[in-house]
Parts: structure tokens; C-alpha cells; sequence
């Protein structure tokens, strides 16, 4: 018997299934549970977009994902297999919640090892009360902690992973975009390198997106101007992470230190009311990041996971002659190199390039 062919419940204990002394049993059970309720949720979109008793609004951004599904397999060298080719209605507004941690003076981040999947820089919760009551653990360890809610997630194409009701609540571009992102996934994936396989991921989605919205008509004027004010806040928050890191790596006291980080995480809530109240004529969308939970270490994480290796990737990109095939397997390439050589090789072509691919 393959491993595909396992009960879907006995493969995912396997597939989560922790290195020793990671965690208990009873986490992968939920796990498991969760993704099972998932996948038996399932209902194909060929179906949804034909049904005309079905909302209407939802068969039409259905549509939209198939079309650029099989654009993307076209165009972008993306798998053409069974994922996104069915719906669920989860009834909850993200399918999972990802803990953060790191230590209060450092910027490492806490890593959660799997046997098949590797080291993550973070752990996932499929009922937010199990992250919460995993997250108030680690503060009582003295790690700095972030909760976030995720609309979507890959299994690296183990499973089918469907379209989810999560991914519907922001614009068609970021639906779009999040389907090339998790199939990105399924391309290429390196054990051990979540900042690896995120900001790969991350690329794709918005240069792919870039090229998608080209070849249908161009994008409309409020979706350029939020990711130009995505751009420069994700930008804020690099800068503040960058300066802490050298403060975490001076020869200076625990408390010293500690003083410096307050003092960076004011000054990035200072450049960012400048720039809400001046350049943006008081647009105020990231005000939540700051007003929903306290900045620290955690919080940053996503950030550098996602965008820390995006202008080595551009910069690869441009080397391929946009060609995406041959990008790919470039990335394949990296990604197989011993984990030091491939972060001087990441180093190389970011200081090569001329910076992230940015939105027209």
C-alpha cells in the first residue's frame, strides 16, 4: 500500500508526525481532524459555477480562479493537477491560526520540526483557542508572541487542497494571487527554509500576478495604489527589523537593549503615522497592526519570512530572461545546495539585482 492510499486520517499522523520529544500526539490529532473536515468539505467548482441556484457572486469568483488557474499552468510553469479545483465553506474566517515566537531579544525565530516537512518558524492551529492557549504558553517562557490567522495553506500536493471560503474575503487580485502563491508550493519546496520557501512563493504570486493582470486588461488604479502603500509599509517594518537586529547583536546589557527595542518599535509607529498622515492623505488600512496586539520580535516574522529573499528571487528572475520554466529549475538548483551556500548565493543575487520586482 503507497502512502497516498493510506486513510486520510493514519497519512496526515504521518505526514505531522513530530521528531522526537517535538510535541504530543495529541496536537497531530487535531491536526489531522482538522484537515480531514477540510478535505470531506470538498465540492467541485465546475459544479458551483453551473449551479444557477448558487450565489451568484461566488460563481463568478469561482470562474475567475479557474480561469487564472489554467493561465497560470500556461503561463507560469504551475502544476496542472487536481488542487483548486474544488470548494469548501469552512464556516470560519481563517482555515488556520500560525504561532510565532522568538526570544525577547533576538529575532530567531522559534522552529517547530516535522518528520517529512522539516523545521517551520511556526505552528499552525485549525481552532484559534488552541493558538491562543499555545501562544499564552510560550510568553509565559519568555518569548515574544504573534497569533495569525491564515486564509490558506498548502499540503505540497499530498492532498488536492481546494479553494477555500477564507480566501474570498479580500479583492479578486488577492484571491488570484493566493492560488499562484500556494501552488508555487508545490514546485519547489526546501526542507528546513521557511524564508526560503515563503518569499519564493511570494514572488511568484506578485510577479505573477503583475503578468496576469497585463494579459487581462490591465489593473485597476486602487489595487496599484494599495500595494504601493503595502510596498512601503512592508519597507517600514524590514528597516525597524534590520536596526533591531544589529541592536540584538551589540555588546550591550539585556536591559540596554531591551530600551533600544522600545525605542525602535516607536519610531516605526512614528514613520508610519507620517506617512498615513502625509503621503497617504490619511489612508489608514495598517492601523490594525498596531492597534490589535503590541509590536515585538514575533510579529516581524512574517514579514521577514515572506519578504526577506524577494529581491534575490527578481534578481534570478531577471537572469532567466523572465523565462519561468527556466526560472523554476534555477530555484530547484538553489534550493539543493548545503543550507550555507544557499543563503550566500541569496546574498549574492540580492545585491546583484536591482531590488523586488515592484507593482506597474
Amino acid at each position: 500500500m503507497t502512502a497516498r492510499r493510506l486513510p486520510t486520517q493514519l497519512l496526515l499522523l504521518f505526514l505531522l508526525l513530530p521528531l522526537a520529544g517535538c510535541s504530543t500526539l495529541g496536537y497531530y490529532s487535531g491536526l489531522a481532524q482538522g484537515q480531514r473536515a477540510l478535505l470531506k468539505a470538498r465540492e467541485p467548482i465546475t459544479g458551483i459555477v453551473q449551479d444557477e441556484q448558487r450565489d451568484p457572486e461566488l460563481r463568478r469568483r469561482l470562474q475567475k480562479v479557474q480561469d487564472a488557474r489554467r493561465w497560470a499552468v500556461k503561463r507560469l510553469g504551475l502544476p496542472d493537477n487536481r488542487s483548486y479545483t474544488t470548494y469548501a465553506d469552512l464556516g470560519r474566517p481563517f482555515v488556520v491560526w500560525n504561532v510565532f515566537a522568538a526570544p525577547e531579544l533576538s529575532l530567531e525565530p522559534y522552529q517547530n520540526c516535522f518528520l517529512l516537512v522539516g523545521c517551520l518558524a511556526y505552528r499552525g492551529y485549525h481552532r484559534q483557542e488552541e493558538a491562543e492557549r499555545r501562544a499564552e504558553g510560550l510568553r509565559k517562557q519568555g518569548y515574544d508572541v504573534h497569533v495569525g490567522g491564515v486564509p490558506a495553506y498548502s499540503t505540497l500536493n499530498w492532498f488536492a487542497d481546494p479553494v477555500l471560503n477564507t480566501m474570498m474575503r479580500w479583492s479578486d487580485e488577492v484571491l488570484v494571487g493566493m492560488i499562484f502563491h500556494e501552488l508555487a508550493h508545490q514546485v519547489v519546496y526546501v526542507r528546513d527554509d521557511t524564508a526560503f520557501n515563503e518569499s519564493y512563493a511570494e514572488f511568484v504570486e506578485e510577479q505573477g500576478l503583475q503578468e496576469y493582470l497585463a494579459d487581462s486588461g490591465g489593473t485597476r488604479e486602487d489595487w496599484r495604489l494599495y500595494e504601493r502603500r503595502r510596498h512601503q509599509f512592508v519597507d517600514l517594518v524590514l528597516a525597524t527589523r534590520s536596526r533591531l537586529a544589529q541592536v540584538y547583536g551589540a555588546d550591550l546589557s539585556d536591559d540596554d537593549k531591551r530600551s533600544a527595542k522600545k525605542r525602535q518599535f516607536e519610531q516605526l509607529a512614528q514613520d508610519y503615522r507620517q506617512l498615513r498622515d502625509g503621503p497617504w492623505a490619511g489612508y489608514a488600512g495598517f492601523d490594525p497592526w498596531f492597534s490589535v496586539a503590541e509590536p515585538n520580535n514575533a510579529r516581524l516574522l512574517p514579514f521577514a519570512l515572506y519578504d526577506e529573499h524577494k529581491p534575490a528571487f527578481a534578481s534570478l528572475f531577471r537572469q532567466e530572461n523572465g523565462d519561468w520554466p527556466r526560472f523554476h529549475e534555477a530555484v530547484r538548483r538553489l534550493g539543493a545546495l548545503p543550507a550555507a551556500e544557499r543563503s550566500a548565493r541569496l546574498r549574492e543575487l540580492a545585491q546583484a539585482g536591482e531590488g523586488p520586482m515592484t507593482t506597474p
